[in-house]
């Protein structure tokens, strides 16, 4: 065992009695030392319940015979850190989270990991970590909460809070309703109730075969998930023993069958960046244009939120991600999962439970998957949109850029009724290192829709979006502006044409004025020069290769 070079020995004596004070016995040193990386914390609601996770994954640990040990993760809500300074951190954790997990685990020779985690970028963090320690390991994430209810209604995070209070701005919502929202939106543990970047990771880490079948859906507050945990726990040492380590599931084949299922969800546009990170620590090629052609021949076979009525509780009812492989299967590589099983035998077990939330291929919400991939003189390296949540008039849109530096002063714009009909938002500067850390723009993307502008004007940024974004609302763009990228010339007034079907996004501006402007460019000086977020910003590559540290 890799534990043995801390225990085993003469030479050994003070490591086994520094063991031997944290409570453990001679008995427990011929055990494998199993590490429950969690990512608990009382600031987020997705990790709040993990406290309980965390006993049962340590019971499961002890019934296979291993011997555990928790350690702690940072975590950040992406929802609380919205809007403000707070957004330049969450991406920049990812690189935090792997480089603990590394730490931790090489430091203490650690033999196996359960990596308890949720939300945004926690996940991909830990999968990152585990992809390059490459030892066995189980991915457990906390699930999704349940949704909110007022006057019989669904209540669903994005919708009943960011997008409320634009049109509580208009008048649309009274005082009293509007608290309603605020305080039942959100009734409890989990991750928030659609298919945002949280749920879609989690749904994606269980196609892989990262973690134990019904994980990505199973609720926060299930006894399910106690049982998954326990599961997780027994299933690490019985990997431990058996030498199944993450780069014998990540490969070129379960990566395809994570992006198959997240174009057939209509996933996050964050996964794009975090499958990318993930499959460089696995030392694969991964680029966009696997995501877009993927996505040309995937079905769009669920409508959840943001860009439809059904929640997270409803696909795990329906069946969960084991239903959805069952649907996919003709499309699907039969990988191995960490569960022992392969792909097609969890398919094969599987029931669907509801043909509407998941419907038959022939019936799908749009023949294509939920992710295009735009170029264009505005977007060389690639951009990204979510095109499942795109309303069919607004595949195709030309529009009067109305040019931001911040996200900030977009916002007060939509808000103060400075956007008009056929406006562009452009928001820039906004990028992986100009940001710096790609700030999310949820906000301004929710005001839109709140302001009943959804369907009349696009926005356009170098920064990401959140899962909750709906809309023609196009992220990535690459190179970004700090980088010398074409978004970083434009004016108030330019002409911008988004054509989804055809994936492009032009200004329509000539090469020669673009490099006319460019010859007076001058970059915004960087936006923070101190800390953990100025190193950052000088490591960071573009989004269109993962924004991932050099």
């Amino acid at each position: 065992m890799r534990s043995d070079k801390i225990k085993k020995g003469l030479e050994r004596v003070p490591h086994r009695a520094l063991l031997h004070a944290t409570g453990l016995s001679r008995k427990d040193l011929d055990r494998p030392f199993i590490g429950i990386a969690s990512s608990f914390t009382d600031l987020i609601p997705g990790h709040i319940g993990m406290r309980d996770l965390e006993r049962y994954i340590e019971r499961g640990i002890c019934y296979g015979g291993g011997a555990p040990f928790l350690f702690g993760i940072p975590g950040i809500c992406d929802g609380i850190a919205m809007g403000h300074l707070g957004m330049c951190y969450p991406l920049a954790l990812r690189e935090i989270v792997a480089d603990t997990i590394e730490t931790v685990c090489n430091a203490h020779q650690l033999d196996g990991l359960v990596c308890l985690t949720n939300c945004d970028k926690i996940t991909p963090g830990m999968v990152m970590g585990i992809a390059r320690l490459n030892i066995p390991a189980v991915i457990v994430t906390a699930g999704p909460m349940i949704s909110g209810r007022f006057n019989k209604r669904k209540l669903a995070f994005v919708h009943d809070t960011y997008e409320a209070l634009a049109r509580a701005k208009k008048g649309q919502i009274s005082p009293e309703e509007l608290v309603c929202l605020e305080m039942e939106s959100c009734p409890g543990a989990g991750s928030c109730q659609g298919l945002y970047t949280a749920n879609t990771m989690a749904c994606l880490m269980e196609t892989m075969g990262l973690s134990l079948p019904g994980a990505g859906t199973a609720l926060a507050i299930s006894a399910k998930k106690r049982r998954i945990a326990q599961a997780s726990g027994e299933r690490v040492v019985e990997l431990v023993k058996k030498n199944i380590k993450p780069l014998d599931i990540i490969n070129n084949k379960s990566m395809e069958n994570a992006i198959t299922v997240d174009m057939a969800l209509g996933g996050s546009s964050n996964t794009v960046l975090h499958l990318m990170a993930i499959a460089n620590e696995a030392g694969l090629k991964l680029d966009l244009k696997t995501f877009d052609k993927i996505s040309k021949n995937t079905p769009h076979i669920t409508c959840l939120e943001p860009a439809g009525t059904h929640f997270m509780e409803d696909l795990e009812y329906a069946g969960g991600i084991p239903a959805v492989l069952k649907r996919l299967k003709g499309k699907l590589n039969n990988t191995l999962t960490l569960s022992g099983k392969k792909i097609y035998d969890i398919a094969d077990e599987a029931r669907i439970f509801d043909e509407d939330v998941i419907r038959p291929l022939n019936k799908a919400y749009h023949k294509q998957g939920g992710i295009a991939v735009l170029y264009g003189n505005l977007a060389p390296d690639g951009s990204v949109v979510k095109q499942s949540a795109v309303n069919l008039k607004m595949m195709k849109f030309t529009g009067r850029a109305r040019v931001f530096n911040r996200e900030e002063e977009a916002m007060q714009a939509i808000l103060n009724r400075k956007i008009k009909k056929g406006d562009c938002i452009v928001i820039r500067y906004e990028g992986p290192a100009g940001g710096p850390g790609m700030r999310e723009m949820l906000a301004p993307t929710a005001a839109i829709v709140g302001m009943g502008l959804e369907n009349d004007v696009a926005l356009i940024t170098d920064g990401r979006f959140s899962g909750g974004t709906k809309g023609p609302c196009i992220g990535h763009i690459s190179p970004e502006a700090s980088s010398r990228g074409p978004i970083a010339i434009l004016k108030d007034g330019d002409i911008i044409t988004i054509d989804i079907p055809n994936r492009k996004l032009d200004v329509r501006l000539s090469n020669a004025e673009i490099q006319k402007r460019f010859r007076s460019w001058k970059p915004v000086p960087p936006k923070i020069r101190t800390g953990y977020l100025s190193r950052y910003s000088r490591m960071v590559s573009s989004a269109d290769k993962g924004a991932i540290l050099k």
